[in-house]
């Protein structure tokens, strides 16, 4: 008996017989060349853990045994990541990079500077990104699925927000943000370029949570690199 080094999704998990759908089940038998009697490492990305044993090591739908489902330790991630929306496939690599870490969503943000194309309703890239956060799920074997959101107007979305913001700029503060966040908190990260003054203003005058400007040191970073910099000081 063996358990292949990674973890597979399933929505659903409970106890009694599961079928893997032809995704996972492909990964499981052709890729980790799992077979009957092996064990597989079950997550919804909701808080859930199982051990499921191989019944029928299918590759199209694979079945397995639940005999007990765990719930994750840790709590649901207050942190999520609001970035402009940015030109080629730059979204795709900050999800790649940012959903191995422990955060609750990711959204795409359309700024006064927003590079993408115009009149552009990224579907593709959202749901390219959809499935670097599910393959950074089980990658990197945290408790929960990081979500993707947006594109949405960023004056939109500031209006309807109620949280912390903790805004990337270059003339903010050394001093890192608490390590214990007790309200739900997003970080902001521009576009090249920035927001524009006008953007800046606007979260400074925010008044459903509180702001902070977070200096990421004395170089200026692209925005792709700029997220995971400040991802790595706030939840790493």
């Amino acid at each position: 008996m063996k358990t292949p080094d990674s973890r597979f999704y399933c929505p659903l998990i409970s106890c009694g017989t599961i079928v893997l759908d032809e995704n996972e089940s492909t990964h499981a038998v052709r890729v980790c060349r799992a077979a009957v009697g092996d064990v597989l490492q079950l997550s919804d990305g909701l808080g859930h853990f199982a051990d499921a044993v191989i019944v029928t090591a299918d590759a199209k739908a694979c079945v397995v045994q639940v005999d007990n489902v765990e719930i994750a330790a840790q709590e649901k991630p207050k942190v999520s990541l609001g970035i402009a929306c940015l030109k080629d496939d730059a979204l795709e690599e900050v999800v790649f990079h940012a959903a191995q870490t422990e955060i609750d969503s990711i959204v795409f943000l359309r700024t006064d500077y927003s590079q993408e194309p115009k009149n552009s309703d990224l579907k593709k890239t959202v749901r390219r990104a959809e499935l670097k956060s599910l393959v950074s799920l089980k990658q990197s074997k945290k408790p929960w699925l990081t979500k993707i959101e947006g594109p949405v107007e960023f004056k939109e979305w500031l209006k309807n927000y109620k949280g912390d913001l903790v805004l990337c700029d270059m003339d903010g503060e050394q001093a890192p943000v608490p390590e214990k966040l007790a309200t739900p908190t997003t970080l902001l990260v521009g576009p090249e370029g920035g927001f524009s003054p006008a953007e800046i203003q606007a979260i400074k005058d925010f008044k459903n949570g509180s702001v902070h400007l977070m200096k990421l040191g004395p170089t200026r970073l692209r925005a792709r690199t700029a997220a995971i910099v400040a991802l790595g000081k706030i939840v790493c």
